[in-house]
């Protein structure tokens, strides 16, 4: 990317595919050609088939995140899963043909794509839970666990906690865009939530500049009733507390 370059960030779409459509169309209106997508993209009880359809045809430089490896892992203990097993069917072998050719990382000249960090998919990079709530990190952690694969770049993009936020650390910006299709959530490993305080979908464009990155965060607005009345019909009322309110 030269100066001036714009480039829109994606992560954890999780088959929301109205949210999806509302995120691309908004980018291209703002003339943002170059798209990146950083993983957790299809699994949830809403629609991944819809949202492999509109992802099939776009040239979109893509990671794997820790759901969308679990689809490749497909054990035993996913069998009686329904969102899993409806994953498995809506991409069908030609999806799951290109989610088995994604990396786990991927460098772009001097960006770094990470889903969670280059050790592992299930950490966050930039937030420490143990309190309960996502606290930033401080930057010698982060750089611990950036490095070496981040030696040499200057932007790193992270997704998997769903919350926005943005460091420098020397010459390292790191960036998570928040998430395109799950604005909250609560996990158990530790007991945490993460939430971002409204329903929008969520992405960011960063643009390389002679001073370094500049980034925007961007909520956009879709019709998220109607994704929370999908999670219900299929079953899961949380994740329809989730996309109403973005509050877990």
């Amino acid at each position: 990317m030269k100066n001036g370059d714009t480039l829109a960030v994606l992560a954890d779409i999780h088959g929301n595919a109205p949210a999806l459509e509302a995120v691309l169309t908004h980018a291209q209106k703002n003339n943002i050609t170059r798209f990146v997508n950083l993983g957790d993209t299809f699994y949830g009880p809403l629609d991944p088939k819809a949202t492999w359809e509109i992802l099939r045809s776009m040239d979109i430089p893509t990671i794997l995140g820790n759901q969308d490896r679990i689809l490749l892992e497909n054990g035993a203990e996913w069998e009686q899963v329904p969102a899993h097993q409806k994953a498995l069917n809506a991409l069908g072998e030609p999806g799951m043909a290109w989610l088995r050719t994604l990396p786990a990382m991927l460098t772009m000249d001097d960006i770094l794509l990470t889903h969670g960090t280059p050790k592992s998919d299930m950490d966050y990079l930039l937030e420490d839970v143990t309190t309960g709530q996502p606290v930033m990190r401080q930057c010698d952690a982060i750089m611990e666990d950036l490095l070496p694969e981040a030696s040499g770049c200057s932007l790193v993009l992270a997704g998997h906690s769903h919350f926005p936020g943005r460091i420098d650390c020397g010459s390292v910006t790191v960036i998570n865009p928040g998430s395109v299709g799950l604005p909250a959530y609560d996990d158990d490993t530790p007991p945490h939530a993460m939430a971002s305080g409204s329903p929008h979908a969520r992405y960011a464009v960063v643009t390389r500049t002679h001073n370094g990155w500049d980034v925007d965060f961007l909520t956009i607005e879709y019709d998220w009733h109607q994704t929370a009345a999908m999670a219900e019909a299929n079953g899961r009322n949380d994740w329809a507390k989730w996309l109403k309110t973005g509050v877990a």
